[in-house]
């Protein structure tokens, strides 16, 4: 990997600085109503995708280690 000068990375924050405050500048524009349109329609996505067992046993796993944690502390 090629190493960059001091105002090459400054150059580089710069505009990583400039596309973040113009995606900001579009979200303060976005109305709410095509917010919760675009909100619904990630919700909605969920189903495209089939449950992934993996997630499901680490979800699991990490409830009861909450519980377990909660029952330690009300003893």
């Amino acid at each position: 990997m090629a190493a960059i000068t001091p105002e090459q990375a400054q150059g580089y924050l710069d505009r990583w600085k400039l596309v973040r405050d113009a995606e900001t500048a579009e979200l303060r524009n976005t109305s709410f109503e095509i917010k919760l349109q675009q909100l619904g329609i990630l919700m909605a996505s969920r189903e495209l995708f089939g449950a992934d067992e993996s997630r499901e046993i680490l979800v699991r796993t990490v409830r009861e280690r909450w519980a377990r944690i909660r029952r330690s502390f009300n003893e």
